[in-house]
C-alpha cells in the first residue's frame, strides 16, 4: 500500500493578486500547464510551517513574515496519488523573487484566477478563500482524465 503525500500549498497575496506557478518546466508533471500555488512535499520530521516555509524560499527566494493555515485538502487522483495538502495563504514576505525551475511565477488578478487552466476543484477552495471561511477540510477526487468525480466540503 501506498504512503500518502504530505504537502504545503500557499497562495501568497499583494495587491489584491496571488502568486501562482504556470506549471510548465517539469517533465511528467501532474500539474503540466496548469497554475497552481507554491509549496511542496514535506521532508522528514518537518512541521506544516516548517514544509511551508522551506518552500516558499525555495521556489521563489522569499521569506514569509505572516501567514496562516486556511484548510486541508484531501487531494486524491484516480489509484496512483493521495496527498494530504496543508492550504496556507500568506500577506508578508520580504526578499525579492527568484526563477524557479518548476515553472514561471506570475501575479495573477484574484478576479482572473478562474479564468486559468487550475485544476476543477481549486475553484472550490478559491471560493471558500474568498468567503474568509474558516479552518475547512476539503477532499478532492480526481479519475486519471483529471475529472472532478467526487467532493466533500467540512
Amino acid at each position: 500500500m501506498k504512503t500518502p503525500e504530505l504537502t504545503t500549498l500557499c497562495y501568497i497575496e499583494k495587491d489584491g493578486k496571488y502568486l501562482m506557478m504556470h506549471r510548465v518546466k517539469k517533465k511528467n508533471d501532474i500539474n503540466k500547464d496548469k497554475y497552481i500555488g507554491v509549496g511542496g512535499h514535506f521532508e522528514y520530521g518537518e512541521s506544516p510551517d516548517e514544509c511551508l516555509l522551506r518552500e516558499v524560499k525555495e521556489e521563489t527566494g522569499l521569506v514569509l513574515t505572516s501567514y496562516r493555515a486556511r484548510g486541508i485538502i484531501t487531494f486524491i487522483y484516480g489509484d496512483s496519488v493521495v496527498e494530504y495538502m496543508h492550504l496556507y495563504t500568506a500577506d508578508g514576505f520580504e526578499g525579492e523573487i527568484i526563477d524557479c525551475d518548476e515553472g514561471t511565477l506570475e501575479w495573477i488578478d484574484k478576479d482572473a484566477v478562474n479564468e486559468l487552466p487550475i485544476w476543477e476543484g481549486d475553484r472550490i477552495f478559491f471560493r471558500l478563500l474568498a468567503e474568509n471561511r474558516p479552518y475547512f477540510s476539503l477532499k478532492l477526487v480526481y479519475s486519471e482524465t483529471d475529472k472532478l468525480v467526487d467532493v466533500q466540503i467540512n
